[in-house]
């Protein structure tokens, strides 16, 4: 019967090697790194345990001519081994099943710690990704999307001049009395509210916030895409702006009294700063929508004649007090 068995895979390190027979499943060979795996029979006519291995499953099928692969998972002592097995029939004797069983536990635990492994990648990727869609998501609430990929891609944003712009300037009358009567909280969760509100509608009208500052709301007009009506829509959003605060006050415990500047001129537009940057307008259009605002009665809308020489009787401002 060991002649039946190649010699190499008795000497083999590592490799169980074994004989059964294949209608009593009786053990009739075994080396001893088999004998070591899976122990000896206490009665040598009864088939032998492998694990959890079906053996007359089996054997069944290598009496029919087939081969059979299986694994099966052990405790020897405190130490859990897997071992893969393969039935082949003796070559001189058909009775006979040949076991050649590996030891493949280092195997399983490489595999099982590469599962690990990509687990964790996956995960991490999906961290990044997430990660880097807040970081977009800040940077396009702090810039136009033109501007953000326009630094994304260079590292940089080119100053620009923008001719046919409108800016708008907001605050609120009364807003440092408002703060000493009011806990900070309150009264950042009522701006948020606002300015959230403010941001909706302006974006109805292709008006884009450019800063906020305390309680001050700087939006425009045309940058970076131009905006044929620029001076219509930042008048129609200004507009809008009053008609929300009027009809909040009336369901609210804090009354807002709002002033809005608005003014038309040229502008440059750049991210400022290295650290902490930020996307900014700069010129005369932007000094005179401020100044406007500060001459503004509350609940109003003041604009000069480069605002009301564009409008050309399209909107009407006279409604909410302005000069």
């Amino acid at each position: 019967m060991i002649e039946a068995i190649n010699e190499q895979l008795l000497r083999a390190i590592g490799v169980g090697v074994a004989l059964v027979d294949i209608k009593s499943g009786a053990l009739r060979f075994s080396n001893d790194t088999f004998t070591e795996w899976f122990g000896q029979p206490a009665d040598p006519s009864n088939p032998i345990e492998l694990g959890s291995l079906d053996l007359r499953a089996a054997l069944d099928r290598i009496g029919s001519g087939e081969r059979h692969t299986d694994e099966v998972t052990f405790k020897i002592g405190r130490r859990t081994m897997t071992v893969a097995i393969e039935f082949n029939n003796a070559l001189e004797e058909e009775d006979l099943a040949v076991l050649v069983c590996q030891n493949i536990s280092r195997i399983k635990e490489l595999e099982s710690m590469i599962d690990s492994y990509a687990m964790m990648v996956e995960r991490n990727t999906h961290e990044i990704r997430r990660e880097k869609e807040q970081v977009e998501k800040l940077l396009l609430n702090m810039m136009p999307r033109t501007a953000y990929e326009e630094y994304k891609s260079f590292g940089a944003v080119e100053p620009r001049l923008f001719e046919g712009v409108s800016v708008m300037s907001v605050d609120f009358e009364g807003f440092a009395d408002m703060l000493g009567a009011n806990a900070p909280s309150v009264v950042v969760s009522e701006l948020n509210d606002i300015f959230t509100a403010f941001d909706r509608i302006g974006e109805q009208f292709g008006c884009e916030r450019i800063r906020t500052m305390g309680d001050t709301y700087f939006a425009i007009t045309g940058v970076p895409d131009p905006v044929r009506d620029h001076a219509g829509a930042m008048a129609g959003a200004a507009t809008r702006f009053l008609k929300y605060i009027e009809r909040r006050n009336e369901s609210h415990q804090l009354s807002w009294r709002v002033r809005i500047g608005l003014a038309s001129g040229p502008v440059i537009g750049s991210v400022v700063g290295v650290q902490k940057y930020v996307y900014d307008v700069f010129g005369p259009a932007v000094s005179k929508a401020s100044n406007m605002r500060i001459e503004a009665d509350p609940m109003s809308i003041k604009t000069d004649a480069s605002i009301s020489d564009l409008l050309d009787g399209g909107a009407d401002l006279a409604s909410t007090g302005e000069a």
